[in-house]
């Protein structure tokens, strides 16, 4: 992130943007899938309660129904609906009610009892609940009933039951009702929940109040169809509770893992695909630097990354090739231009030699040769005047002055031409020196030379050569361009003379030797051989064994280079069909050789 237009920096820019929205989407997705179910099991637990909470008040409820159904059953058995001994006996087998009462049909209290001491509040109470309350309302047309009655500071289950004993006249009807008392402590025990009676609630159904816990009122309904009291108890919420903390734990989960896939993620970025392009940029950049076409060192990969090092490898290899092209060209075009230059010098220095010799081969003679004659015959004849002796002599005379100007200028312009054709040898002399001068040396890897001039042996026609070569580097003190030249025409030589074989494959193996100051390289072919009157005249200058061959640096050339680098070449062979082995000997870079640089 130091560097935010990198790569890595984007990538990991990227990746967070990406985490935190998957982030959010997680969180949403768990709250809306995790928040409604735990929810609506809330709400199944809240309703189970309810549904317990009711069960039970009805239990209490239809109890004291139960007693006094049993009540009014004894009493129509008995059929003395009168006698006080009617009600003894189910008195003494109500014991575990509360409270008794037997009400007339005309809704006086014929017998009231609570099971406390007489005078109490609770009886009291009773008494005038068992007044105010129209139990024939209550059960209608029904034969017995229940509902709950408020009772002092608690609450009453009632049961109801209606009698009809026959006696003489006609039939008479009763109530028979029981009380039992609920209390909050009966009902937390039932429940197995802390629960409360609130007796100013008038809530005629069971509501909810949702917080950190769940409050359930339910109410308890009266003879008149409204609630009398409520319970109320608090349920923990801990199934609310437990969803959120299953969202936490799952949001928290997610980030958690989010966070380790995207460092998992910057790792396997960084190992898999930055380090190796920092590999390369670092190696492009040294490439850049010190002008070395130095291969990247592969590592085998089979993706993308490891492609792009392949090809970043050959495009070096083809980059090197070029630039030993261009050497080469550059080589023979400044031997081109050197000699262009020294023809231009040449003609230059020989105009004034060509001027000379055209103006002295177009001038005419200054004085007829046949007048000259004619002239000299008369003087020599006796019958001449005088005065045409005079003329003649004079003619004469003008005569050999005239040739001998004319030949003292015709010596001036052949100094002049013998200057020029001097400064045309100097020239000659100049480039001859030059052209025998030794080439400086350096320190040049041969391994690298061969394997790069090996392409030759890949892309010839006609053959299949296996090639093989030193695997570590051997250093010698030459001329790397020249050295690659002559090295390029050993191996097209050879080639050449395996494919001469005919038959179709061979092998070319390049071995190198240190001793003595000197690295011997030999070049070993299976091709067609020489034979020893072909070896001695191998080296002669414009010699060929191939009839149809034209062009090449022939190894003339290649003996005379290899010597001006204080260096050897030989072939050798062992007959025809046997190959051939080049034996190319220079100085080693320890030699102390460097002072032919």
């Amino acid at each position: 992130m130091r560097r935010p237009t990198s790569l890595g920096a984007k990538l990991v820019l990227t990746m967070t943007v990406v985490a935190l929205c998957g982030t959010v989407a997680i969180t949403v997705l768990l709250a809306s899938i995790i928040t409604p179910s735990f929810t609506t099991l809330q709400d199944v637990v809240i309703a189970r309660q309810v549904e317990r909470t009711h069960t039970m008040l009805s239990r209490y409820a239809a109890q004291a129904q139960a007693e006094a159904r049993a009540y009014r059953d004894s009493a129509e058995l008995s059929g003395a609906q009168h006698a006080p001994a009617s009600l003894a006996t189910p008195a003494k087998r109500s014991l575990s009610a509360d409270g008794f009462a037997k009400i007339g049909a005309d809704g006086r209290v014929v017998r009231a009892k609570w099971n406390e001491p007489a005078g109490s509040s609770l009886q009291e109470q009773w008494a005038a609940l068992l007044g105010r309350t129209d139990f024939a309302h209550a059960v209608g047309g029904r034969r017995s009933t229940r509902f709950y009655a408020r009772l002092g500071n608690g609450v009453a289950a009632i049961g109801v039951a209606r009698t009809e004993v026959w006696g003489d006249a006609d039939t008479v009807q009763s109530y028979v009702v029981i009380a039992r008392v609920i209390t909050a402590t009966q009902i937390s025990r039932a429940l197995g929940a802390d629960a409360t009676i609130d007796l100013g609630s008038d809530h005629a159904g069971a509501t909810t109040s949702r917080g950190a816990r769940a409050i359930i009122i339910v109410p308890m309904i009266g003879a008149d169809g409204r609630a009398v009291a409520t319970t109320r108890f608090d349920l923990p919420g801990d199934v609310s509770r437990l969803g959120r903390r299953m969202l936490a734990f799952a949001v928290a989960g997610s980030i958690l893992l989010l966070l380790f896939v995207l460092i998992v993620l910057r790792r396997l970025i960084s190992q898999l695909v930055l380090r190796p392009l920092l590999r390369i940029e670092n190696h492009m950049r040294r490439v850049r630097a010190s002008g070395s076409l130095a291969l990247l060192e592969e590592d085998e990969r089979r993706d993308e990354i490891g492609s792009l090092g392949r090809n970043f490898n050959a495009m070096l290899r083809q980059l090197r090739d070029l630039r030993e092209q261009i050497g080469v060209q550059s080589f023979d075009l400044g031997r081109a231009e050197s000699a262009v230059a020294v023809m231009h010098n040449v003609r230059n220095a020989l105009n004034p030699i060509s001027t000379i010799l055209s103006r002295e081969i177009a001038q005419a003679p200054p004085i007829d040769r046949a007048t000259l004659d004619r002239a000299i015959d008369e003087l020599a004849r006796g019958d001449v005047s005088d005065e045409r002796r005079q003329k003649l002599a004079t003619f004469v005379a003008a005569a050999i002055d005239t040739e001998a100007a004319n030949r003292e200028s015709t010596r001036n312009e052949l100094s002049i031409g013998r200057e020029a054709m001097g400064h045309v040898l100097e020239i000659i002399g100049q480039q001859q020196q030059a052209a025998h001068e030794r080439p400086a040396l350096e320190i040049c890897d041969v391994t690298t030379i061969i394997a790069r001039n090996a392409t030759i042996v890949r892309y010839l026609d006609g053959a299949s050569i296996a090639f093989g070569f030193p695997a570590g580097p051997s250093l010698v003190m030459a001329n790397r361009l020249i050295l690659s030249q002559v090295i390029g025409n050993l191996f097209a030589n050879a080639a050449e003379s395996i494919v001469a074989r005919g038959t179709g494959s061979g092998s070319i193996v390049a071995a190198t030797e240190q001793a003595e100051g000197r690295v011997t390289i030999e070049i070993r072919d299976d091709g067609e051989g020489i034979t020893p009157e072909v070896a001695a005249t191998l080296f002669h200058r414009g010699f060929s064994t191939r009839a149809r061959k034209s062009g090449g640096l022939g190894l003339h050339w290649c003996a005379n280079s290899v010597n001006a680098m204080q260096g050897s070449l030989r072939l050798e062979s062992e007959g025809p069909g046997q190959g051939a082995v080049a034996v190319l000997t220079l100085l080693a870079p320890d030699s102390g050789g460097a002072d032919a640089d």
